[in-house]
Parts: C-alpha cells; sequence; structure tokens
C-alpha cells in the first residue's frame, strides 16, 4: 500500500512540465492509434463475427484481411455490396473440415501419433484441389489459410477445381525412409474415404513431394483395388503422372514474372539479379528457368541460412542443392565448400543488404518482413513475384504499396502454374493419356498468360496486379456461387 504522502510526492514528480508534455503526447497518440483502428474495423465491419470467432487462427485472418483490402471498392458498390459482402463470408467458411489420428510405428517399434486435417473449402466450381503439407507448423488454422487462397488461385486458372488443402503435423525431417513410408500409409488410411476425383484430389505442398505422393498412392490402390484414377496429382509418371508437374510451380513463377517484367518495365529477364528463398521443389525449378532466361540467381536457403552466389549461381551449383536437398536431404550449411557461394548462417536473403532486382520467395508464409521490402527498395526491387503461398506479410504488403513503381504479384496468380498442371493430370488420368512436355508446357504458358490477362482486366485503369489478382478470382467464384443458388 501506498500512503497518502508517498503518493502525493509521487504525483507531484510526475506533475513537472517534462512529465506533463510526456503524459500528453502519450494521450494524443492512444486517441490517434484508437481512432485508426477504429476507423479499419469499421471498414470491414461485417468481418467482426469471423474475427471473434477465429481470433485463434490468425494467419488465416490475415489471409481473410489481405484479401479484403483488395476488395474494397465491391463491397462499397451501392448496387451489389451488400452481396459481394455476404459471398465473401459464405466463402471464408469452409464447407467441411475434417481431422483424424495417424498411428504409426517408428523404427524402435514404438507407435507414434500425429494429427491429420483435410479442409473442403470450397466446391463452388469442381472438386476440392490442394495439397497436403506435412510439418510441424500444421493446425486447422494453417490449412484454413491455405485453402482460402486456393479458392482463388483455383479459379484464376480457369479450370473447374474447387479449393482445398490438408496435411498433417508430422515431420519427415530425420526421418527414415521406413518412418515416412509407414506414416504415409497411415495417412492415408483414414484419408482415402473422402477422396474421389469429382470429390477431392489432394496433391503435395512442403513436406510432400514425390515419394511420399507414391507412398500415399500406393496404400489407395491396395485399400480400394481403384487403378488409374486421378485422386492424387503430382503422381510419378510410372503411374498416371503428368510431364512438366513437378517443374510447373516454378516455371510458372518465371512466366508470369517474365510477362510482367516485359511489360510494365519494357526490361528483358536477362541480367536480372534475382533473390530466390527456399530449395526444395519450387525454388528448383524457379531458378532452372530463371537462370534459362539468363538471369542471375543470388540466394538459396533453407530454415538455417541462405547461400548467396555474388555474380550468379551455375548450374553446377544448383546440381549440387538439387541433390542436397532432394536426394540426401541434408542442410545447405553442408555443401558450402561445394558451390562457388558463400553460406550465411540464420539468415534469410531479404535480409541481406545487397541489391536485388527481383525477389522471389519460394519457400513459406510470412518469410519477407516490412523491413525487408524497405531495404530491398532503398537498393533498388524492381518486383516481388511470390512463389510461396502468402510469403509476404501485412505490414510488408502495405510496404509495398506504398511504393506504386513496384510490381507484386501474389501467389495466389504467380503460383498458380502447379495447380492448372494438377487439373491436366486430372484431364489425363480421365483420358488416360499422357500428353507431351511440349503440350504441356505450351498450356501453362498460355495459362499464366491468361491469368495475367485477368490481373490486368480487373485490376482496371490505375489498379494493381495485387488488386487484379484478388477480384478476378472473387468475381468468378461470387458469379458461380449465384448462379448455383447458393448465395442470393
Amino acid at each position: 500500500m501506498i500512503d497518502g504522502f508517498a503518493f502525493n510526492k509521487m504525483f507531484s514528480q510526475f506533475m513537472t512540465p517534462k512529465y506533463l508534455h510526456f503524459v500528453i503526447f502519450i494521450s494524443i497518440a492512444n486517441i490517434i492509434f484508437s481512432s485508426n483502428a477504429a476507423s479499419m474495423s469499421n471498414n470491414f465491419y461485417f468481418l467482426d463475427d469471423l474475427r471473434s470467432k477465429f481470433a485463434h487462427q490468425p494467419t488465416f485472418l490475415q489471409a481473410v484481411e489481405e484479401m479484403a483490402v483488395s476488395l474494397m471498392p465491391l463491397f462499397e458498390d451501392k448496387e451489389k455490396g451488400a452481396f459481394y459482402q455476404r459471398a465473401f463470408l459464405a466463402m471464408a467458411e469452409p464447407e467441411r473440415i475434417i481431422s483424424f489420428r495417424v498411428p504409426w510405428m517408428d523404427d524402435n517399434g514404438e507407435i507414434q501419433f500425429n494429427r491429420g486435417f483435410r479442409v473442403e473449402f470450397s466446391s463452388v466450381l469442381g472438386p476440392y484441389k490442394g495439397g497436403l503439407r506435412f510439418h510441424p507448423s500444421v493446425d486447422e488454422g494453417v490449412l484454413k489459410f491455405l485453402g482460402f487462397e486456393q479458392i482463388f488461385k483455383n479459379a484464376l486458372t480457369g479450370l473447374p477445381l474447387g479449393g482445398g488443402k490438408g496435411g498433417s503435423d508430422f515431420n519427415p525431417k530425420g526421418k527414415s525412409e521406413g518412418e515416412v513410408r509407414r506414416f504415409c500409409e497411415s495417412f492415408m488410411t483414414e484419408l482415402c474415404r473422402y477422396l474421389h476425383p469429382s470429390t477431392d484430389v489432394p496433391a503435395g505442398d512442403i513436406g510432400v513431394g514425390g515419394r511420399e505422393i507414391g507412398y500415399m498412392y500406393g496404400q489407395y490402390k491396395r485399400l480400394t483395388n481403384k487403378h488409374g484414377e486421378g485422386v492424387l496429382t503430382g503422381k510419378s509418371i510410372l503411374f498416371g503422372g503428368s510431364p512438366l508437374r513437378p517443374e510447373a510451380t516454378g516455371y510458372g513463377v518465371v512466366y508470369i514474372a517474365k510477362l510482367a517484367v516485359e511489360k510494365k518495365l519494357g526490361r528483358p529477364l536477362k541480367g536480372m539479379r534475382c533473390a530466390v528463398s527456399g530449395s526444395g521443389n519450387v525454388f528448383t525449378y524457379c531458378a532452372e528457368k530463371l537462370m534459362e532466361y539468363g538471369a542471375k540467381v543470388l540466394t538459396a536457403s533453407d530454415s538455417d541460412g541462405v547461400l548467396f552466389f555474388e555474380d550468379g549461381m551455375s548450374r553446377d551449383d544448383l546440381d549440387v542443392i538439387i541433390e542436397c536437398k532432394q536426394i540426401k536431404r541434408d542442410r545447405l550449411s553442408s555443401i558450402e565448400e561445394k558451390v562457388s557461394g558463400r553460406y550465411i548462417p540464420k539468415e534469410k536473403p531479404w535480409a541481406l543488404d545487397v541489391p536485388f532486382d527481383l525477389a522471389l520467395p519460394c519457400a513459406t508464409q510470412n518469410e519477407i518482413e516490412k523491413v525487408d521490402v524497405e531495404r530491398m527498395v532503398q537498393n533498388g526491387l524492381l518486383g516481388i513475384i511470390e512463389g510461396a503461398n502468402l510469403p509476404t506479410n501485412m505490414e510488408a504488403q502495405e510496404a509495398i504499396r506504398r511504393h506504386d513503381s513496384i510490381i507484386y504479384i501474389p501467389g495466389k496468380a504467380s503460383n498458380a502454374g502447379g495447380v492448372a498442371v494438377s487439373g491436366m493430370e486430372m484431364s489425363q488420368n480421365a483420358q488416360r493419356l499422357t500428353w507431351k512436355p511440349e503440350e504441356v508446357d505450351e498450356k501453362l504458358q498460355n495459362t499464366m498468360h491468361n491469368i495475367y490477362q485477368q490481373m490486368l482486366e480487373a485490376a482496371g485503369k490505375g489498379g494493381t496486379l495485387e488488386e487484379g489478382a484478388n477480384r478476378a478470382g472473387f468475381i468468378k467464384v461470387s458469379q458461380a456461387m449465384k448462379e448455383l443458388g447458393w448465395i442470393y
């Protein structure tokens, strides 16, 4: 307890002019902050119920809010605004969420348990379509964010595909081949009852590559005695996969980047200094195609650090990285002596104080922060083209929007090449045919060109490519919901 004398003494100290100025400053700042926060909230007051329900799922809410910012003119439209708000709320609620236990045995004969999920988000345009992610960070909120993004990404491809996402908190890193196989078989034992070419067709994502897809498809065949069905995409070419499916996401990112820099900047990709994050599938083929066009790929990264190549990596460097990550499943730090670049521990490409023309984040969500954008812009950045899903956090997006000259293409548009070729794989499975690689590549390039055109048209005069991508996907899905009688 503080007695009256002590309190009066303490109070008189804080009532000096110096402290009075401080108190007045803080009070005014709080009023301004509260006013701004209220203003932002009032802009999207119809999302308040969603915010309160899912406050424990911040990544999902981030995806929703990011989308809503671009759709503001639609929500404020006098004639259709209320309809668009209802449609948006309906899209933000998954049609179905499936969760299940995944028991598996480790190499010591001990039973282990993980959680499995499938978020069947939207079937408006077609069967649920989206990848499976095996990573310790996976939970319902992360998969809802990914599934929500997938709805609009799939809409942009022009293919009849709905949106979904799934996975498990299982970590393949450090597991033996046998442990990964046993987990995949147990996971598919639970998931298979929900899959059908006309219902739900998963693919790969982080932690789920060709090996894992193969194990899961093998278990599906054992359990169902159905062979040749397109219930998974990303399969080996030996049993129904499509040419260029592994390459599709990375190639697509570069195809749309090439279009953007040529049309927006009047420049070729050749000679551009490109920072690319990640070291998995998307990174690999993004880097490969960039080098094919003559661009300089300056970085590769994993969760432990970054490899930096001052003059761009060579094809030999890329081959060493591929062997390290996809065959040996090792860390980039282990190959520092085998490549021409230098390894920088505990850093990411965007933290390096060096000039980049283009940033192509291909690792994971929220890897680019506001301070990274400001640093890259100061060093002459021309564009950010996302290879991963939502790799740029909200503050970083706001920083990008303050620079009209920066090209910014969100992942729902730029990395849609993967799901586009997955749709082509489904078509080939249905036809019992395998198309030639050249045919698939031509269709992929056409798809990315069409997505770019949709962005331009939906953005309108003075709009950005980000706004165009979000509006084009949303309008297509909302119109379909109206015609189905699901929203009115």
